[in-house]
């Protein structure tokens, strides 16, 4: 047998993608299952955005557009840092890819050689470890706790910091966890970056998902030196209910744009023109429908932490963004449960699908073993029977 390669042999699955893809095959069999795994909202897209592509289709703009994305989408990615974030940046300082998965893969594979370290924290969003190895990286973890509100402490990011690191990647808010860096824990942050002059990946793509009040500031927006160093990642997935329209974008240091779409030609090309057209629509419009759908989560939000304060044995940290909560679930770890030893997030996953009915994503994906990822991208009555379900379960 011819050998794959061994950069493909180190890349596991997503385990996001593949507890969704087991959750979807078990309703297709008829089985009712409870889903709080998909990372996506479970509203439609609005119908200004689909209208807006929808002429794009009629006006027959289905053709190759520049690598980097339109003139027009850069333009308004622009004016949405601007408005939105206090930022200043050109249309050549921005570029569109396809999701911003597919942006953060750009970022790491303009800006990394073998052998350069890339800082996260754990709980991670399970692409940032295979994708810093996917550029020939390494991939320097620093755990966090409920009681550091999953963030790294700049204090833990000046002790990772070696001569081989390129890169911190903070998301804020967090998927899983829903949680939020403080702007002083940012400030204090994007002074050791400077210092050490590497760069700053900041994930934002939950900007807009915030509750109790809270505002997003984005590290960029401290002064010209950090963002001289920062690429601010965002995208039009969760905010506009639009992850199937693949349109993630960022803005950052020119030559770094340049490059990644001198990659982007090479892979993908241009993202789809109808969806860069919907995009434009998403950013330019007035932004009402996002703030019903902000508030729509954030009234799941509170449900789900009231029904999850309803059952022994289960602890979790508020989430102040985004649409998901991660719990802490091993206090079950070593019951038999229908007769099989939980180990693990691994186990009580399958245990509470296979028994329950009910479709969470194990930790272990997220570099947590103990916990759990919900997604309450989903409606009160499913928050509520799911969470019936796993109460019954667990008792």
């Amino acid at each position: 047998m011819i050998a794959l390669s061994q950069r493909s042999q180190n890349v596991t699955p997503s385990s996001t993608l593949a507890i969704t893809a087991k959750i979807n095959a078990m309703i297709a069999d008829g089985i009712d299952v409870v889903k709080f795994g998909a990372g996506e909202p479970d509203f439609d897209t609005p119908d200004y955005i689909k209208a807006a592509a929808i002429a794009a289709l009629d006006a027959g703009l289905t053709k190759y557009t520049p690598v980097p994305g339109t003139p027009e989408l850069r333009e308004a990615v622009a004016d949405k840092f601007k408005r939105d974030n206090g930022l200043d940046y050109a249309p050549s300082q921005v570029i569109v890819s396809c999701g911003a998965k597919h942006t953060i893969y750009n970022i790491l594979q303009a800006i990394c050689d073998p052998g350069d370290e890339v800082i996260f924290a754990a709980p991670y969003w399970v692409s940032y470890p295979e994708q810093v190895k996917l550029a020939g990286a390494i991939p320097r973890v620093i755990d966090t706790t409920p009681a550091q509100n999953f963030c790294m402490t700049p204090e833990q990011i000046e002790a990772a910091i070696s001569p081989n690191t390129k890169a911190v990647l903070i998301n804020s808010p967090s998927n899983p966890t829903g949680t939020t860096y403080d702007v002083e824990t940012l400030k204090q942050i994007a002074e050791i970056i400077v210092k050490h002059q590497v760069y700053l990946i900041s994930d934002e793509i939950y900007e807009a998902l915030l509750y109790d009040g809270a505002t997003h500031v984005s590290p960029a927006s401290f002064n010209e030196a950090t963002k001289a160093i920062t690429f601010v990642v965002n995208g039009v997935s969760k905010a506009y209910s639009m992850t199937g329209w693949r349109i993630g974008y960022t803005a950052g240091p020119e030559d770094a744009i340049q490059a990644m779409s001198r990659i982007q030609s090479h892979s993908t090309s241009n993202p789809t023109s109808i969806a860069q057209k919907a995009a434009v629509a998403a950013l330019t419009q007035p932004q009402d429908a996002v703030e019903e759908m902000r508030q729509a989560f954030e009234e799941r939000r509170d449900v789900i932490c009231q029904r999850f304060d309803e059952i022994d044995g289960v602890s979790y940290v508020k989430p102040q963004g985004a649409f998901y909560i991660f719990p802490d679930f091993s206090e079950h770890y070593g019951r038999k449960l229908d007769g099989k030893k939980i180990g693990g997030s691994m186990d009580i996953t399958d245990y509470l699908l296979n028994s329950a009915g009910v479709g969470v994503v194990p930790g272990d994906g997220f570099g947590a073993d103990n916990h759990l990822r919900l997604s309450f991208a989903t409606s009160l009555t499913e928050i509520n029977r799911g969470l019936d379900r796993i109460k019954t379960a667990l008792q």
